[in-house]
């Protein structure tokens, strides 16, 4: 809600104290996972489904697993705030992995499996893993291999003795998937049997000693607008956001959550195990996106939440068993989504997606819940969670704006990240403490939140201040659009052009002239696209969360322009 003590109404908005929130729990990840396990024991806490067999844990599965991975990291030397590195897809490895570093007090690194050779090699040297622990064999990529020819040590020296220059603090790689090692690159069962001698005392006495406000996570920004950062943030960030999650969703009951999105980044890890763990459901995870798999996936293990992007939503639909499988399961599921429309799904659960937020604040720092009446939410992107202050600010001066007038989005609160990877603090906020998000938005009378797009992203042209969101809000409606991402491109006499660039669905038609003149019945005539521009899907490139990069299409639709 808005402070209403603010002077001279300005742009500010604060969210309920933090100690009102009375749902949340343990604020340690290995706290965390303690509660939840001694809570739900014999539950199923997640299933894969593998090729040769299917695997299920129950939450007391999870706890002796994590718990197994703190061992060998104890033996390890592993100590507080050291980092251990994971790559992996959505595996159950995935979880011991995450929940057996915060066990033995380090910091779980999560890398993304989308990285390139290069990619990962800076991740590596920006991160100073101590010990790395990856899938080895991710659709054509053989991590084990890539890490090899980055690291050439790793072929003759003895596991767990690796003194590499490159990685100075890296001394132990092991891999999840199989027990098969290479060179000094560890098999699983090898990797755990370190942890024989430790006794579980000795593990508890770790996981005790760490605070909500030591460090918890690291991981990395999806690379939109260049390299991908470090984002470090602190337990009680994590830990605030996983119990939010089910909270957010309105959890009835215990969901059976489907995802095949990475947990690698920071929406899909608090949505997907918010979801399901704080709620003593289940994870029914998916390695990597396959439509038609994932639909067998859902039918077979009675899913009813399910998680993905909005381009994958195109994909589940369109995909040849989409009409014939069994989804009666579900619930969690936007009713306004095309997955909905599906025969014998019948939901009336809105997701909440009134609602901003970042890996800087690891995940949301405005909502409305689910189920909140458009009546209630105005299109807004919510109000602030709690303990959370929003302001909006001039980008060039940090003055505060007033209510209404366009600016800067300014964050600060529990969960806003302990700093980036190589830069001081004091770089990242302002004077007072707040986080520029490079965001541009609104506050309005009510407090709620309104976000506008990247500031970098705002197109100026003829001397008027465009959004792109707003334009693709309204292209996107119009028939046989399934993609629209407005950029600016350099013009003479404008400063920038309006560019559309658009995806039709399969087997749809329709015209430069079309899709202006549907924009033309909402849009004020500076707003409609001078030039509409038409690509395949696979022409625009995304991050690993699904974000097109619009420096790039940028950049490819003013050449498309100058070729044409």
């Amino acid at each position: 809600m808005s402070d209403s003590s603010t002077p001279m109404n300005l742009a500010i908005s604060r969210g309920i104290p933090l100690a009102e929130e009375t749902f949340v729990g343990s604020l340690t990840l290995a706290g965390y996972i303690r509660e939840i396990c001694q809570a739900f024991g014999e539950r199923e806490a997640a299933v894969m489904h593998l090729p040769e067999s299917i695997e299920r844990w129950s939450y007391n599965d999870l706890w002796q697993q994590a718990l197994a991975v703190a061992k060998s990291l104890v033996a390890l030397g592993i100590g507080k705030g050291t980092r251990v590195g994971i790559i992996a897809t959505n595996r159950l490895e995935f979880l011991s992995c995450t929940f057996g570093t915060a066990l033995a007090g380090g910091i779980a690194t999560t890398i993304s499996t989308f990285f390139t050779a290069s990619e990962l090699d800076a991740v590596l040297e920006t991160a100073g893993c101590s010990v790395l622990l990856l899938e080895r064999h991710v659709l054509k990529k053989d991590f084990a291999a890539m890490i090899l020819e980055l690291e050439p040590q790793l072929a003759s020296c003895q596991p767990g003795h690796l003194r590499s220059t490159r990685y100075p603090f890296l001394h132990t790689v092991a891999v999840v998937d199989t027990n098969q090692g290479l060179g000094a690159i560890e098999g699983w069962d090898a990797f755990l049997a370190r942890g024989a001698n430790t006794n579980e005392e000795q593990v508890a006495a770790r996981a005790d000693s760490v605070l909500p406000s030591d460090p918890g996570v690291l991981f990395f920004s999806s690379g939109s607008t260049g390299k991908a950062k470090g984002i470090l943030s602190a337990n009680r960030s994590v830990c605030l956001q996983l119990w939010r999650w089910k909270e957010w969703y309105d959890i009835q009951e215990p969901p059976r959550t489907w995802s095949a999105n990475g947990f690698f980044f920071s929406g899909n890890f608090c949505m997907t195990l918010g979801s399901a763990l704080s709620s003593g459901g289940t994870i029914v995870l998916q390695r990597f996106f396959d439509a038609e798999a994932a639909l067998t996936l859902m039918d077979e293990e009675k899913a009813t939440m399910l998680l993905a992007w909005p381009h994958q939503w195109a994909q589940l639909v369109g995909a040849s068993n989409f009409q014939s499988v069994d989804l009666s399961s579900m619930v969690y599921i936007d009713r306004d989504s095309p997955i909905a429309q599906h025969p014998t799904i019948n939901t009336d659960w809105l997701e909440p997606k009134h609602a901003y937020g970042s890996t800087e604040t690891f995940t949301l720092i405005s909502v409305y819940k689910a189920n909140t009446p458009k009546d209630v939410t105005h299109n807004s992107h919510g109000l602030p969670s709690a303990g959370a202050i929003l302001k909006i600010v001039d980008p060039f001066t940090g003055a505060t704006l007033k209510q209404g007038e366009r600016g800067e989005i300014a964050v600060k609160g529990p969960t806003l990240m302990l700093g980036y990877l190589g830069t001081p603090l004091a770089e990242s906020l302002d004077d007072e403490g707040f986080f520029r998000t490079n965001d541009g938005g609104y506050i309005d009378e009510h407090g709620r939140l309104f976000w506008q797009g990247r500031l970098n992203d705002i197109i100026k042209t003829g001397g008027a201040n465009v959004s792109p969101l707003e334009i693709d809000e309204v292209i996107r409606a119009c028939p046989g659009v399934k993609i629209s991402q407005t950029v600016g491109t350099p013009d003479e006499l404008l400063g920038e052009l309006v560019v559309s660039c658009i995806v039709l669905h399969a087997g749809a038609s329709a015209t430069d002239e079309e899709i202006r003149n549907f924009a033309k019945q909402k849009l004020a005539s500076f707003k409609v696209p001078r030039r509409v521009l038409f690509f395949a899907e696979d022409e625009l490139q995304t991050t690993g969360s699904a974000k097109i990069k619009t420096a790039d299409l940028r950049k490819l639709a003013s050449e498309r322009l100058a070729q044409a």
